[in-house]
């Protein structure tokens, strides 16, 4: 357990219901111990550099006196603490997912990037112009922590009229109450996530943050590094959060397929869920995200703890849906990649559609959306989601032997199926592209795209299912 001393230069103290506030101004060379012993897991974006950080760190530079009264400061968290003499204060957060730094990512990042850089310059040094987010930074900080300790010691040496380490930043720290009291600790605990959510409102914090930080991405997020590890580091699940080369808002759209089969989950007015309608996959992800917060904060899906602000899977037949959806990024890149060819196969001409020239025109890296595979020939979202909603087909709901349910593929290998019927099923496809004049927004936005080819994954299923029962001795 790690322990940081806060030293607030002035301080006062507030205390509603289970809550006490202390707010107070800390001298910026006392930010590094919290740099030193805090990350960024209780705030729900990682911060990374942008016009915002740059203007903290100008006005560091210029307006030294007014900077505690130009920013909203940091806010800090801590459910064990000691009140020591001359305004210093030792925390000990304990739950480092909602404990630590609340609010202000972006202002303790540039307060450590101008303190960082100034410490570098000293030294005879540049900071890499390619440390832009939180975690690049607490590697470069952490490597150069020595030099910012020397650094600190010759401006204490060597005091000048304007000593920047100096100027003061408007801290806040929230500690329960009483921390001898359980029930006190626990509930001050549980209201952390809601205050973060509030304070982070003014900057729009989004649904998909919040649904990372309560814990409504876990079991998702299980399933995918089971499957496959290497995608799961390319999945933004937290705003700034990893290489963002894929968002979150694409695997829970690819996740309605299996969850759309999922049966009995009511929202907290006792009202059946519904899944988003098929076309919403690729034209209103936005909603599918939204309807994905409700079907997973449902009473029928997951549980809270008392002591706990985060929601556990309870639903066996949703974690079965979970399993199915982890492996669909990669039938999405396989079809993908083979369209174009199936298409042809078709007595189409795919590269002659003006939408698919245009973008192939405009890339010049060629990759599948998901894996990052080089491929020849890049394909509009819009013609490939109604392929990818097909697969509902090889899905079924099946009943368990205890008399529950889960989520199950109908085939043994799923993309063993496509290799050997995707022509067949792209020649049915086909004739919506002419109807929808070949524009990839309007097949992708049309009812009658998700409706060919899930009858024509139906069919051709049903005609192997009848070869294989006919074909038996």
């Amino acid at each position: 357990m790690s322990e940081n001393i806060v030293r607030f230069e002035q301080m006062a103290q507030q205390t509603v219901g289970d809550t006490t506030k202390i707010i107070g101004l800390v001298k910026t060379k006392d930010i590094a111990s919290i740099i030193d012993s805090l990350d960024l897991e209780a705030n729900p974006r990682s911060s990374k550099t942008n016009a915002v950080t740059d203007g903290i760190q100008n006005s560091l530079e210029s307006d030294p006196d007014l900077f505690p009264f130009k920013t909203k400061g940091i806010l800090l968290a801590s459910s064990e603490y000691t009140m020591l003499d001359r305004g210093r204060i030792i925390i000990r957060p304990q739950d480092r997912s909602v404990e630590g730094i609340l609010d202000g990512g972006h202002n303790t990042l540039a307060i450590g990037l101008y303190m960082l850089k100034q410490a570098l310059e000293f030294g005879g040094r540049s900071l890499d112009s390619k440390v832009r987010k939180w975690d690049e930074f607490k590697e470069a900080w952490t490597e150069n922590r020595d030099l910012v300790s020397l650094y600190f010691d010759h401006v204490r040496n060597n005091p000048g009229p304007a000593d920047k380490l100096d100027t003061l930043v408007p801290v806040e720290l929230l500690v329960p109450r009483d921390q001898a009291d359980s029930a006190c600790v626990e509930k001050f605990r549980y209201n952390l996530l809601d205050i973060c959510d509030a304070r982070n409102a003014n900057v729009q914090l989004s649904l998909a943050a919040k649904d990372n930080q309560s814990g409504l991405f876990d079991s998702l997020r299980s399933a995918m590094e089971a499957t496959n590890p290497f995608l799961v580091g390319r999945i933004e699940w937290k705003p700034n959060e990893g290489t963002g080369e894929i968002k979150v808002l694409d695997i829970v759209a690819l996740a309605w397929i299996p969850l759309s089969l999922v049966q009995d989950v009511h929202d907290k007015g006792g009202r059946k869920l519904q899944p988003p309608a098929p076309a919403k996959l690729y034209s209103a992800k936005g909603a599918c995200l939204s309807q994905y917060d409700k079907f997973m904060n449902s009473d029928d899906v997951t549980t809270q703890s008392a002591d706990d602000y985060k929601r556990t899977l309870t639903n066996h037949e949703v974690e079965s849906a979970f399993e199915i959806a982890a492996m669909l990024p990669e039938l999405y890149d396989y079809l993908f990649a083979a369209l174009p060819a199936a298409y042809n196969a078709a007595s189409g001409k795919y590269g002659r559609i003006t939408a698919v020239k245009n973008l192939n025109e405009r890339r010049t890296k060629r990759a599948t959306p998901f894996q990052g595979t080089e491929i020849d020939t890049l394909s509009p979202d819009g013609f490939v989601m109604p392929l990818v909603y097909g697969l509902i087909s090889l899905m079924e709901r099946r009943q368990m032997p205890d008399g529950g349910y889960e989520i199950r593929w109908k085939v043994a290998d799923p993309k063993g199926f496509l290799q050997k019927n995707l022509g067949k099923i792209v020649e049915k496809y086909k004739g919506v592209f002419d109807v929808c004049d070949y524009d990839p927004q309007k097949v992708g936005k049309s009812t009658l795209s998700y409706d060919v080819t899930r009858e024509a994954f139906d069919a051709i299923f049903k005609d192997e299912l009848i070869a294989q029962l006919t074909a038996r001795p």
